[in-house]
């Protein structure tokens, strides 16, 4: 391979990874804070116009990607999408733990107050998980053909401390697709280019005050609700010693109420609420980042393994979950899903045998074999759980996973749950398994890797160019000439997601043991390989280094194929 190519790299281990966070890593709040309202984006810069990604507009005040301004155009965009398309009911307004997010939600509250926006939010400056505003939305919305409702959530996700995010869920209740999402990017930019002149805005006391803002609890409707999609009662019976650490997130208020109304005692471990997050463990690159699917971002909480039948965590919104158990320590996603499918199937009877399993296209093979083993269809899309809305909606996909520790499943009698990633609910889900089988989750993958295979998975990046970034997006199959990886011949070369036909945004590779998928950031300068073997790490390691052999041919070929 040529010197000046880029090859893909493992991030090396920082020594402070697991470690508790020193206190010269600690965000200086008030200077998010002051930022945040005082700074401009610079116009002439793309990266500081809006870019809604994957999940919303993602940025931080300190370089001038998440500002009062941005916030002031994106949330004056959502109201004009609105008057053009439709939406006319309330509108389920919520933010997560992160410093930006109060003063994001804010300042949205001010521009949908002077929009008229009926909008509705939790009493007492309250934080919301992001599956809590997407069962809203459907619940308002059940019956309804009119007024529909809809929503916005102030998040970063697993982000570190200094970002703030900022999504729209329309009245389907999940992320908003690239229809809606490009109109109101466009829009909002087009704000911010007339300095939001064309923004309606009211004084944060009277948006409060107003009529058209409704201060309604979010926390019991919910907590209630959840005896619908888990059996509680066989959680509550089977008296299991539990624990959560909702890693300072918006799920922490939420934990007691559960225990009160179905007299459980999961224990709530970990500190309360703290916006620079000083409680964590450092990530594996030495960044403070809530990553409940990271065992460095994790430490505390695996130290704690032999302590609690199951334990779990989430991120600070609420919609990922990590899964701790004594034998098995933090589960890797790609093995839990994997577990929830094979334990969801047999245990929910109403659910209809048409219904198919969702999975992303970078998600483990694993999964295939569980579902086909079950006689179950597969539903592969590509990245991005906007590709599972539409199934989970009309129940016609019963499980939507993705390989980041992301799902949501429908309710026990088959209906609609949510349409956006609930980590509660996979929490909950563990317990579940572990009360109705008397074996925890990580038990229950030994028994798949038993019939199955042990499956080894990784994921590594490297830099690449915008114009690379392009070219790996828009490739065909026909550019890649190899016929075999790792020794194997290859049986797919695929662009587009088997489950959809949706553009996977990059390429997968498939032979009989093993895959690789490549695609570009949508945020960074870098492409990912995610790789997979069914056989051991000599095969993984083939696969990575053909893989790159391949990659790196698309992306630094002038034409042709490779």
């Amino acid at each position: 391979m040529s010197s000046a190519v880029n090859a893909p790299s493992i991030p090396k281990i920082s020594p402070l990874a697991g470690l508790p966070a020193p206190k010269d890593m600690l965000v200086d709040v008030a200077r998010l804070d002051c930022d945040y309202f005082e700074r401009r984006p610079d116009l002439d810069d793309p990266n500081q116009m809006v870019i809604f990604g994957t999940s919303g507009h993602r940025g931080t005040s300190l370089d001038g990607t998440f500002t009062e301004a941005h916030i002031l155009a994106i949330t004056q965009a959502i109201c004009d999408y609105r008057r053009a398309n439709g939406p006319d009911g309330p509108l389920y307004l919520g933010k997560d733990t992160h410093a930006i997010s109060g003063p994001a939600e804010r300042t949205a509250l001010e521009v949908l107050a002077a929009n008229g926006v009926d909008t509705i939010i939790q009493p007492n400056n309250g934080f919301t998980p992001v599956p809590v505003i997407s069962r809203a939305i459907l619940a308002y919305n059940r019956g309804r053909q009119t007024h529909l409702a809809d929503g916005i959530a102030v998040t970063p996700s697993h982000n570190p401390p200094a970002d703030g995010g900022f999504k729209y869920n329309p009245p389907h209740g999940g992320p908003a697709g690239t229809d809606v999402t490009q109109w109101v990017e466009n829009r909002a930019n087009e704000l911010l280019r007339e300095k939001n002149t064309g923004v309606k805005r009211v004084p944060f006391a009277s948006a409060l005050g107003s009529t058209t803002t409704h201060q309604q609890d979010y926390i019991l409707p919910y907590v209630r609700d959840l005896r619908n999609v888990i059996d509680m009662d066989a959680i509550r019976d089977a008296r299991l010693k539990l624990a959560v650490d909702p890693l300072g997130g918006a799920s922490e208020p939420y934990w007691a109420p559960i225990n009160d109304e179905y007299k459980l005692h999961i224990a709530v471990v970990g500190e309360k609420i703290d916006p620079t997050f000083s409680f964590m463990t450092v990530d594996r690159d030495g960044v403070i980042r809530m990553d409940c699917s990271s065992p460095y971002a994790m430490a505390r909480l695996v130290g704690l393994k032999d302590n609690y039948r199951v334990a779990f965590g989430n991120d600070p919104d609420s919609d990922r979950h990590g899964i701790v158990t004594p034998s098995a320590g933090l589960m890797n996603p790609n093995h839990y899903l994997a577990v929830a499918i094979r334990y969801l199937l047999p245990h929910r009877s109403p659910w209809p045998e048409r219904a198919a399993v969702g999975k992303t296209v970078v998600s483990s093979s694993l999964i295939d074999k569980v579902v086909q083993s079950l006689r179950r269809r597969l539903f592969e899309v590509p990245v991005g759980f906007k590709w599972f809305v539409p199934g989970l909606f009309d129940g016609s996909c019963c499980f939507g996973g993705e390989e980041s520790a992301g799902a949501s499943f429908l309710r026990r009698d088959g209906t609609v749950w949510t349409t956006d990633k609930d980590g509660l609910i996979m929490d909950l889900l563990a317990a579940e398994i572990t009360a109705r089988t008397g074996k925890d989750p990580g038990e229950h993958y030994t028994e798949l890797t038993a019939r199955f295979g042990t499956p080894l998975y990784t994921r590594v990046d490297a830099p690449a160019t915008p114009e690379q970034k392009a070219r790996l997006r828009d490739l065909m199959p026909e550019a890649v000439r190899a016929s075999t990886l790792a020794g194997e011949p290859i049986v797919a070369k695929l662009t587009r997601a088997a489950g959809d036909n949706g553009p996977i945004g990059g390429l997968k590779v498939v032979t009989a043991s093993g895959w690789f998928a490549a695609r570009p950031s949508g945020t960074e300068e870098i492409y990912k390989i995610y790789a997979e073997s069914f056989k051991d790490q000599a095969h993984l390691n083939a696969i990575l280094s053909e893989a790159e052999e391949i990659v790196n041919g698309v992306l630094h070929a002038s034409k042709g194929r490779v």
